[in-house]
């Protein structure tokens, strides 16, 4: 699956149409976001996470969703089980990222 961009509108809504969804909250002047950009839209694609929809927000321009999750910076990512937060917080690492995934696939 890719990565759509979303905004807080697009958010409310797929957290409720999908089971399972994280956000990538970036930043266009955080050099560990751009970092991250190839780590996540790799992670997207494997078929591990195919029942988990990928969406990607700026930080700066959604400030209900970035006040929701507690933003302290970025990158900040999210997960939502069911339209409920299940984890948030700031990964620089592809490992931390796939152990936030596999937490969100745990859950029914």
């Amino acid at each position: 699956m890719m990565v759509t961009e979303s905004n807080d509108n697009e958010l409310r809504r797929l957290i409720f149409e999908r089971n399972k969804v994280i956000v990538k909250f970036t930043d266009a002047d955080c050099p560990v976001c751009k970092t991250m950009e190839p780590k996540y839209r790799k992670l997207s694609n494997a078929p591990d996470y195919s029942r988990i929809a990928f969406l990607r927000m700026s930080a700066k321009e959604n400030p209900v969703s970035s006040r929701e999750v507690k933003l302290k910076g970025t990158p900040f990512f999210a997960t939502y089980n069911r339209g409920t937060l299940a984890d948030c917080g700031i990964k620089a690492t592809e490992e931390e990222l796939r152990e936030m995934l596999q937490k969100l696939l745990q859950l029914s």
